[in-house]
């Protein structure tokens, strides 16, 4: 059995079709057949054109009439926008063909050629892709042959020939001129040629609704969902496009490279806005278009059917439940109030961010919670894990995180502030970090430090720390270390040029005589009108060139020198303010407290110890000596 199979298996591989003549409309349909019949693959068949018929009719009031051959030297004729936009008109194409099988010793020029024809979505433009790698020798008569190639390939795509590829006779002129020039071409890459083109249909637009500014919370890809940002609030920027209506749009026909009238379909319009927009919302109409544009800063709202841009909310919380969290941003000009007063539950529940221009809480804000804003007022507590930062910022109990510019703490408990100017009406423990500090009442276990000035009006405990730190803020550490930096690679600098400076100052201090001498001679030589040797002249002139480079090194070495002392100065500036600045306790000293300098230049602490009962007010640094420093009670 296995070797019946095998013999005809072999059978079917040598099946051969014999030379056959066929008319059809559709080749690959006809080579497909073909093939069928004899038990072989389509692959294994070519064909020869031997002729083609181009016919044309136009159908008048829905009655087909007789179809019209065209001339061959008339085709190029039927490529006529108006006609071919014409849905009345019709194209076909008959091809006489003589079918054969692929012989193995046929002579094919196209063997090396890998080539197909591909079209886009609409059929209205065809193209030949070669392969990279792909060659063709030069063969006579190639640019017939080479047409006859791509006929017969868009001939089995159901392209139509002769009607729509104007730009095939100049493309394969110009490649078989370049391969009989040559001899042989190869493709190093990947090549595309049109080779019809048709007209192309306009889509259809349909209407559409585009509410853009749901879309800018879009999460990217990859991106992490945040279910606690729900969008409770939509915060929108004065001039933004909020909503866009596209206007629905009929196509215009086209007629694809198969003769194929292409009918656009009819728009659907289903989106035609039915609301209304207030006052703070522009509306702008285009002939494509409707948009919506914000004309201030807020958030939208959608009230009774009408788009509105609101800055104001009130709500009773905000929670993982109700609003999740609210991020419209500081130069939003949205400000909410939150009415949640209750002492035993949080206005700002756990983990909740909200970022805002104003924020006025009457509770208190939970764990976790981050609150940005321009302005906040928070009337309960902060939790000691909570993070609030605002330029202008008010906290009833403060034992969290705060940043801000001006901040009023009514009950520090053991939380953290940063800040330009803190006032605290009441401190219980806590770490401060400001220009200038205000403790109404100070108990215990204070850490304050401040750039200017520390003053306590009444001082009720102990074991607290008054620090001054001249650079205490960001910009000054950064910008002290840049100064250092800068001083540091300034002095390499320097060190370097001077070691140059020694070498030039060496070479011209022992060329001198010669110089001197070789100078001597050279105005001999002048006032006698001898001519001067031409290596006494470069000897001259290299030993001048000795002592341009010293000027130019001298002169760089000032430049860098003063610009360390600019430096240095610079570095003294940041210590200096330090003398300006002050402790000041208008109450009696108790229990155990410590006065901190810290100097920049030598890097040192120093302290000082109020004794108990001491009633020194006003304390500051002083200079002792020329490395000496002390801090001491002073009048002002």
């Amino acid at each position: 059995m296995a070797l019946f199979g095998s013999s005809d298996k072999k059978k079917k591989t040598l099946a051969r079709v014999r030379p056959t003549v066929v008319r059809t409309q559709n080749v690959a349909k006809e080579i497909f057949n073909i093939a069928k019949s004899h038990d072989m693959k389509p692959e294994l068949l070519d064909f020869n054109l031997l002729g083609l018929q181009t016919y044309t009719r136009t159908v008048s009031n829905n009655k087909e009439t007789e179809w019209e051959e065209i001339e061959a030297e008339n085709l190029y004729n039927l490529d006529d926008v108006t006609q071919l936009l014409n849905p009345d008109f019709q194209i076909r194409q008959t091809y006489e063909i003589e079918v054969f099988s692929i012989s193995k010793n046929s002579r094919d020029i196209f063997k090396d050629f890998k080539a197909a024809v591909g079209a886009n979505a609409t059929k209205c433009k065809v193209y030949l892709s070669v392969a990279a790698g792909s060659k063709l020798e030069y063969v006579e008569h190639l640019d017939y042959e080479l047409k006859s190639y791509i006929d017969k390939k868009k001939i089995r795509a159901g392209i139509l020939i002769d009607i729509f590829d104007e730009m095939v006779d100049d493309m394969v002129s110009k490649l078989s001129a370049q391969i009989r020039i040559n001899g042989s071409v190869q493709f190093q890459k990947n090549e595309t040629y049109l080779i019809a083109e048709g007209v192309e249909p306009t889509a259809t637009t349909n209407d559409a609704l585009i509410l853009h500014y749901e879309n800018n919370n879009e999460v990217a890809e990859n991106e992490r969902i945040n279910y606690a940002s729900r969008g409770f609030i939509q915060s929108v920027k004065k001039d933004e496009l909020l909503i866009e209506y596209i206007k629905p749009k009929p196509g215009k026909p086209g007629r694809n490279c198969r003769g194929d009238y292409m009918q656009p379909e009819e728009p659907v319009v289903v989106n035609e806005p039915t609301f209304d927009v207030d006052e703070t919302i522009k509306v702008v109409e285009t002939p494509d278009s409707i948009h919506y544009i914000a004309k201030e800063n807020g958030y939208i709202a959608f009230e009774e059917n009408k788009y509105v841009i609101k800055q104001d909310v009130d709500i009773a919380e905000i929670s993982f439940k109700t609003t999740g969290s609210i991020a419209s941003g500081i130069d939003s000009d949205v400000s909410i109030s939150v009415k949640e007063s209750d002492a035993i539950k949080d206005a700002v529940g756990t983990g909740m961010f909200v970022e805002v221009s104003e924020i006025d809480i009457d509770g208190n804000v939970g764990s976790n919670a981050k609150v940005i804003a321009k302005k906040a007022k928070i009337g309960g507590q902060t939790h000691q894990s909570s993070f609030v930062k605002a330029d202008e910022l008010d906290i009833n109990v403060h034992k969290g995180n705060a940043e801000g510019q001006g901040i009023h703490i009514t009950r520090l408990e053991h939380g953290h502030i940063k800040g330009e100017d803190v006032d605290v009406t009441q401190a219980l423990g806590g770490v401060i970090f400001a220009k200038n500090i205000t403790l109404d009442v100070c108990t215990s276990h204070v850490k304050a430090t401040a750039t200017k000035k520390i003053e306590i009006n009444k001082l009720h405990g102990s074991e607290n720390i008054f620090t001054i730190d001249p650079v205490l803020s960001d910009d000054a550490q950064k910008s002290l270390q840049d100064n250092e930096e800068k001083a540091k690679e300034l002095k390499i600098e320097i060190r370097e040029i001077k070691k140059e400076i020694q070498k030039y100052t060496k070479l011209i201090k022992d060329g001198t005589p010669a110089f001197l001498d070789i100078k001597k001679r050279l105005i001999h030589y002048k006032k006698n009108g001898v001519k001067m040797p031409e290596a006494f002249v470069k000897k001259y002139k290299d030993f001048q060139a000795l002592q341009n480079k010293l000027k130019a090194l001298q002169e760089n070495y000032e430049r860098q020198q003063d610009q360390l002392n600019l430096l240095s100065t610079r570095t003294v500036s940041f210590q200096d303010s330090i003398f300006d600045a002050r402790v000041i306790n208008h109450g009696e000293w108790i229990g155990y407290n410590e006065i901190k300098f810290k100097l920049m230049n030598p890097p040192k602490e120093l302290v000082y110890k109020p004794a108990e009962g001491s009633q020194e007010k006003i304390f500051a640094l002083k200079k002792i000596n020329e490395d000496e420093y002390a801090i001491r009670p002073v009048e002002e």
